[in-house]
């Protein structure tokens, strides 16, 4: 029996806004929430009397261990949880600032629960959570200046001059980040350099796509090709980021003649996009291109996020088609197909949501990823605005320069019909799993009718596509499918090179019809290091015996003119 994979507590923070972009959070159903919740409370005087008792307990407690701290005792259980906002040992040696902490604790869990308690439907009372822990996040002891230890020690030892660059950082920002302090350096990275630098050309474009070829990087090829399909929410250089850690670079490295789709970055013109234009003009026009380029009779498919949604529902399409042998296998990473397990953010996506939505994008046509960012930032403000603000305005450094970071702040626009339908027909409706609930191009879809060889991975620390959620692809489609678990987040998952630190991911050769994903776990094996290394040996066997490279056509290296949002 394999030991029982642990859930984390809450979602990476560079991961969460991806998601909030996937689901379109619409923050005002946050504040309708909470509302709701202090109107349930305050229609309950009984408990609401309740719950001030335990407030006022909590708040005597906190002051009877303040005393015994002051006296050179050690409370109990008194000391920070496991918070890296108060990481500094004077947070827990300096009675009066372990006491700001427990205060400050029991004030937390006291709101929390108090939205916990609420008589509301589940999703109301997770919004409301989601809101109240906003608050508590911006009342945190560490973003006062003069009581975190951190900042009081930067200042003392710079002589001052920490606080005159962390106010000349503010000032930038203000002047040239809409006031919000900077998350990414993103400075030293270059596109086609150091970032979405692997070699090779755009070979085919049209009004949504460019196709990218990569120039072959061994004497032979498979006489397979493989197709990216990328998600659609920012860049597609999340699968080819800096070289050593681009999974485009590895396909390419072993033996695979490999395409890319690069969406273009939407604007008002395209607001009447639709899935159906996204199937039609990307993943199977790009698979045109393909066949076309290399004469190959059957491409392989690797697909991300979104990009694996949809590159299966083109995989449904063609076997509805009689055209389901032009895909020889599909590699799923981190895909949601089923949504009957939608993750954390979920809850957000109801009919008020999704038509408050509608109409702020109607006013522009597409989705404006900088609104959601922003609505993104506020949501894990502990991590992606405090966290800075203390970092950048009050100790006077600079963000990180982390490749990951800058991909994600490097985002797309989506057209508001193409948006509105995947929200209704997967968050809604799971309507994709239904055989013949879903018509795209006027074609009813059934997975069932997928017999393609399918290698699914799922990650262990996936909010955004939880891994028992992205198991059950392997229980829709009609053919044979390996299912592999990796121990990383849903961005980590596609950028997983080998030779990593704590590496791990579970694996059998197939997932057998009927089998639950914790059965499946239960047989399992753990295999130490990346999955990358278990999917190149699973693809050499479906691409097909070795022969020169393709001749590509000439065209604009890559990465392109889509993803530098020139068209």
């Amino acid at each position: 029996m394999n030991e029982t994979v642990e859930a984390t507590p809450s979602i990476a923070p560079e991961e969460l806004g991806y998601g909030i972009d996937v689901t379109g959070l619409d923050p005002a159903s946050l504040s309708d929430a909470l509302r709701a919740v202090i109107s349930d409370v305050m229609m309950d005087p009984l408990r609401m009397s309740t719950w001030l008792t335990g407030l006022a307990l909590a708040e005597q407690n906190v002051a009877l261990n303040m005393l015994r701290r002051l006296g050179g005792e050690a409370p109990p259980g008194a000391s920070p949880a496991d918070d890296k906002r108060f990481a500094d040992p004077e947070w827990r040696t300096n009675p009066i600032l372990a006491g700001f902490v427990e205060d400050y604790r029991a004030r937390t869990q006291a709101a929390l629960q108090l939205v916990d308690s609420a008589r509301l439907p589940e999703a109301t009372r997770r919004k409301a959570r989601f809101a109240m822990q906003l608050m508590c996040d911006a009342f945190a002891p560490s973003n006062v200046p003069w009581l975190n230890p951190g900042v009081v020690k930067e200042a003392t030892e710079s002589g001052g001059m920490s606080l005159v660059k962390g106010l000349q950082n503010f000032l930038d920002d203000v002047a040239n980040n809409g006031g919000y302090p900077r998350q990414v350096d993103r400075s030293g990275f270059e596109l086609g350099v150091n970032i979405a630098a692997t070699p090779g050309r755009v070979v085919f474009r049209n009004a949504l796509i460019e196709l990218i070829a990569y120039d072959p990087q061994t004497p032979q090829v498979h006489a397979t090709p493989l197709l990216c399909s990328p998600p659609w929410i920012n860049k597609y250089y999340i699968m080819d980021l800096a070289p050593g850690r681009s999974f485009v670079e590895w396909a390419v490295q072993h033996g695979h003649q490999t395409f890319m789709i690069s969406y273009r970055n939407p604007d008002e013109s395209m607001a009447r996009y639709t899935m159906d234009d996204y199937l039609r003009e990307g993943v199977l026009a790009a698979l045109d291109a393909v066949q076309e380029i290399t004469g190959a009779p059957r491409v392989n498919v690797m697909a991300l996020c979104l990009g694996g949604t949809l590159a299966l529902i083109a995989m449904a399409y063609l076997a509805a088609h009689g055209h389901g042998d032009r895909i020889a296998s599909a590699t799923l990473t981190n895909t949601l197909i089923d949504f009957s397990i939608p993750g954390d953010l979920g809850v957000f996506t109801d009919e008020d949501t999704i038509v408050r939505l509608e109409q702020r994008m109607r006013e522009r046509g597409y989705l404006d990823p900088a609104e959601m960012a922003r609505t993104f930032d506020w949501m894990r403000s502990s991590d992606l605005i405090w966290s800075y603000v203390v970092n950048n305005w009050f100790k006077g450094k600079q963000p990180p320069a982390f490749d990951i970071l800058a991909w994600n702040n490097d985002p797309t626009r989506m057209p508001v019909a193409m948006h509105s339908q995947y929200l209704r027909a997967c968050y809604l409706h799971n309507a994709i799993v239904k055989p013949g609930a879903f018509s795209i191009d006027d074609t009813a879809i059934d997975l069932g009718k997928i017999l393609t060889p399918l290698y699914v991975l799922g990650a262990e620390n996936d909010h955004i596509a939880p891994w028992r959620a992205t198991y059950l692809t392997t229980q829709h489609v009609g053919g044979e499918s390996k299912y592999v678990l990796t121990n990383s987040g849903h961005i980590a998952g596609i950028v997983n090179p080998p030779g990593g630190k704590k590496m791990w991911h579970y694996a059998k050769p197939r997932a057998r019809r009927g089998e639950s994903a914790e059965e499946w776990l239960e047989t399992a094996d753990r295999h130490n290091g990346s999955w990358w290394v278990d999917w190149a040996q699973w693809a050499e066997a479906h691409g097909g015996p070795l022969r020169a490279p393709y001749a590509l056509p000439q065209g604009d290296a890559a990465p392109g003119r889509y993803v530098r949002n020139h068209e």
